[in-house]
């Protein structure tokens, strides 16, 4: 099963105080990961951003918070996430401003919608989720709150 935590340790895909100046700047870093560790081709973020000109900003889950994602016939390889938070903030065309983008890569909509989707509520449920993770300054600090989020009522194994 895809796990964001141990997802993010493999590929190494946690960066901490990126800069952007543009939402599709933003975009191309928070997939680097990604692309960097083979789990998406390097036109996933093309496809990301293509999308977004088209339906808008629709993965904005919250006030600071992006889940950035194609379908996975954009270039998905295998399932998986990076966490990836800006120094500063960037607006989207919607104006809203987002700091702290997970990229989704994944190979079918079960995977999104089931195994995805609920561990990031998960996440983001926690108190003041947004301003602790820019705080952070080290990858472990990243992995110690995901610690935090209570998976199970989301997650059957």
């Amino acid at each position: 099963m895809l796990s964001l935590k141990q997802s993010l340790i493999e590929n190494h895909s946690i960066k901490l105080g990126e800069s952007a100046e543009t939402w599709q700047e933003a975009i191309a870093v928070a997939a680097e990961p990604l692309i960097a560790s083979g789990a998406v081709e390097r036109d996933y973020p093309t496809a990301i951003i293509a999308s977004t000109e088209k339906f808008g900003p629709y993965y904005i889950l919250m006030p600071g918070m992006a889940m950035p994602h194609a379908r996975p016939e954009d270039g998905v390889k295998r399932d998986a996430f990076s966490l990836v938070v800006l120094k500063n903030p960037v607006v989207f065309s919607d104006g809203k401003e987002v700091s702290v983008l997970i990229t989704l890569a994944a190979t079918s909509s079960n995977i999104h919608t089931g195994i995805a989707i609920p561990q990031i509520v998960a996440v983001f449920e926690l108190p003041n989720i947004i301003q602790r993770l820019e705080q952070a300054s080290e990858v472990n600090e990243i992995l110690s709150i995901i610690d935090e989020a209570d998976m199970s009522a989301y997650l059957n194994e």
